[in-house]
């Protein structure tokens, strides 16, 4: 996984966060989209995406 994945990622995760905090998204969908940030969270911290590999992405420059 790339830099600019990973970035994008934890930007994310911090916005669902956020609104999660403060109230303006909840319920079902609150939920979903938390479980979804910390997916994205953790993915990005250790630097591996499942479903990229089942579809065959690469976002990392290899040499």
């Amino acid at each position: 996984m790339g830099n600019a994945d990973r970035i994008v990622r934890i930007i994310i995760a911090a916005v669902i966060g956020l609104l999660y905090w403060q109230g303006i998204i909840s319920g079902t969908l609150g939920l979903v989209l938390s479980v979804l940030a910390g997916v994205f969270l953790l993915t990005s911290l250790v630097s591996f995406c499942p479903l990229y590999t089942i579809f065959g992405l690469k976002t990392c420059k290899t040499k």
